[in-house]
């Protein structure tokens, strides 16, 4: 399975939100997005990569899954490549691995910004919907 997550703010930190797009032989199987509220960007990149893993724990999949990350220091981190300084982040990775046992094996790839589209336009339409009553 690839899955091709993104996560942005609007500020730094400002309104935040995550996409993500599992798909499996070119076919897309699933879209998730939402809101998180005030948060940075790196949160919302992280958020993405959750919220990802909870739906495809949910789905009971344990399957090799792909990662397809345009944030180079999200993918560095999980996997191992850079040390996590900041303690909420911290958090966020140590969540990331909680969920990583469910599954028989994760990549993470870093991808350039324009390979990842479809995720980034679901963050773009959670933060351009936030407080209409659709999205709450």
């Amino acid at each position: 399975m690839q899955i091709f997550t993104d996560g942005g703010s609007r500020g730094n930190p400002g309104q935040a939100a995550y996409g993500f797009v599992v798909k499996e032989d070119d076919k897309t199987i699933k879209k998730g997005f939402g809101a998180i509220g005030i948060a940075t960007n790196n949160t919302a990149e992280y958020t993405a990569v959750i919220e990802a893993l909870k739906f495809l724990e949910n789905e009971k999949v344990s399957q090799e899954l792909n990662f397809f990350i345009d944030s180079l220091l999200v993918v560095s981190q999980l996997s191992g490549k850079f040390k996590v300084k900041n303690a909420s982040i911290r958090d966020l990775v140590l969540k990331v691995k909680e969920l990583e046992a469910s599954f028989k094996k994760i990549t993470y790839t870093h991808i350039p910004r324009e390979e990842n589209k479809e995720a980034d336009a679901l963050v773009n339409l959670a933060l351009d919907n936030i407080g209409q009553d659709k999205y709450k």
